[in-house]
């Protein structure tokens, strides 16, 4: 031996921008590029930057691989340092190239700490090695892993274990799952929070509740999307709900949640429900007139798959599929984060239903954007879906233990801030 450490410094070009702007991914090739050299893993850290961009190092016993990315470059700066001979870091080349899917690349090789320089002065490593040893377990480390929802302005960044439960891409989208420290198991579809354990009770409690207890006499529900299942968990708790058919377009949401969110999950089994993988907008146009009792459109953001669930013509669709005293309710995004597209369907929605059947509801929910979020409710009757019996609303609620909803917020979310009333020309 001639150093006491081998440095490579290496700049992967032509890569997979969206490997390179995955922190699932690079995390995971980093800890097994790594191990495959022969290193023991102490912990890692990786962070996603928004909008583009993941950094992060992962400590071994024999030193370090430390990482950043410019996805939108394809271009990937890696630093691979080892101490002693047991780990070869052109083996974690090797397969970080693999990794990256990386074109062309330059590599250049130092040695740090060349003994003909130094001079050993009498201390026992091997004492202190051996005792260090005692501590670490190569089967188990501290993984310090950040997954981010962002866009190009903003972002949500939440820690999680480094391990993913589930990861399937369809044809529509990929979906995954992870366990957070701060908000548990959490599905996420296309890099985007949709649902957590912790939180989730929110978005569904109110997609649902408001509208089938001011209404009263909900029988028959349409849910268009709501993969997770926990609009449907939430219906099915009504004892006037006679059947629910819910129409989603991607099986790998079904699984995912089946599999790793049960609490959300768990009536997908219900004799209730009528469970369709297929085309949400595809049906609704091929709805018999006045079917509906209540639509719920529990759909992502208008994006991809989700995009025609935000046009006029599925809405006139709608309204033509729901009975004379039917109700809509649609996922209707922020004001605070997506403006353009919540203003857009206010008045799409009021085109289809008329200016004074339509109503707005915020909540709050932390892991979407900004963390206010909105429904928009279109009604075909004449039910005031703003108000709710006290009585009817808090049996309800204590029957069923209910996380978020109750009367005072049931009349409370209907109150709009001045700045949404202008926004929707309501002010």
């Amino acid at each position: 031996m001639s150093a006491l450490g081998r440095h490579i410094l290496v700049e992967f070009m032509g890569c997979n921008p969206e490997i390179l702007n995955d922190v699932f991914v690079i995390e995971q090739g980093m800890v097994k590029a790594a191990t495959k050299a022969g290193a023991t893993v102490i912990n890692s850290t990786f962070h996603h930057f928004s909008p583009y961009g993941v950094s992060g190092v992962v400590v071994i016993q024999e030193s370090h691989l430390a990482i950043h990315t410019w996805p939108e470059y394809g271009y990937a700066a890696v630093d691979l340092f080892t101490c002693g001979e047991s780990v070869d870091p052109w083996i974690s080349f090797d397969y970080l190239k693999k990794v990256f899917e990386s074109t062309n690349y330059s590599a250049l090789e130092m040695k740090r700490g060349s003994l003909n320089l130094l001079q050993h002065v009498n201390f026992d490593m091997n004492n202190v090695r051996e005792e260090a040893k005692k501590h670490i377990n190569p089967d188990t480390f501290n993984r310090n892993v950040w997954f981010t929802d962002k866009d190009d302005n903003q972002a949500l960044s939440l820690r999680y274990t480094g391990e993913v439960l589930y990861d399937k891409t369809s044809e529509f989208q990929r979906t995954r799952v992870i366990d957070t420290y701060a908000y548990g198991t959490t599905l996420t579809i296309d890099n985007m929070v949709m649902c957590t354990e912790k939180d989730e009770t929110h978005y569904h409690e109110m997609i649902s509740h408001p509208a089938i207890l001011s209404h009263g006499q909900v029988k028959n529900v349409l849910v268009i999307g709501g993969g997770d299942g926990g609009t449907i968990r939430e219906v099915l708790r009504h004892a006037s709900v006679e059947k629910v058919t819910m129409v989603e377009i991607d099986a790998n949401v079904i699984e995912a949640s089946k599999l790793f969110l049960p609490s959300i999950s768990r009536s997908f089994n219900h004799p209730k429900l009528k469970l369709i993988v297929g085309d949400g907008i595809k049906f609704v146009q091929e709805a018999s007139a006045e079917s509906y009792d209540l639509i719920i459109v529990d759909g992502s953001d208008p994006v991809g798959p989700a995009e025609g669930l935000f046009s006029k013509k599925f809405y006139e669709c709608c309204f033509n599929a729901l009975t004379p005293n039917g109700i809509l309710v649609t996922q209707a995004e922020s004001p605070l984060f997506n403006d353009h597209a919540f203003v857009e369907l206010n008045g799409c929605l009021k085109e289809v239903f008329g200016t004074e059947k339509v109503k707005t509801l915020l909540f709050h929910i932390p892991t979407y954007p900004s963390g206010t979020w909105s429904f928009q409710l279109g009604v075909k009757g004449d039910v005031d879906v703003t108000n709710v019996s006290n009585e009817n609303a808090e049996t309800f609620g204590n029957n069923h233990l209910l996380n978020y909803y109750n009367a005072d917020v049931h009349r409370g979310a209907f109150a709009l801030p001045n700045y949404v009333k202008r926004m929707l020309n309501e002010l």
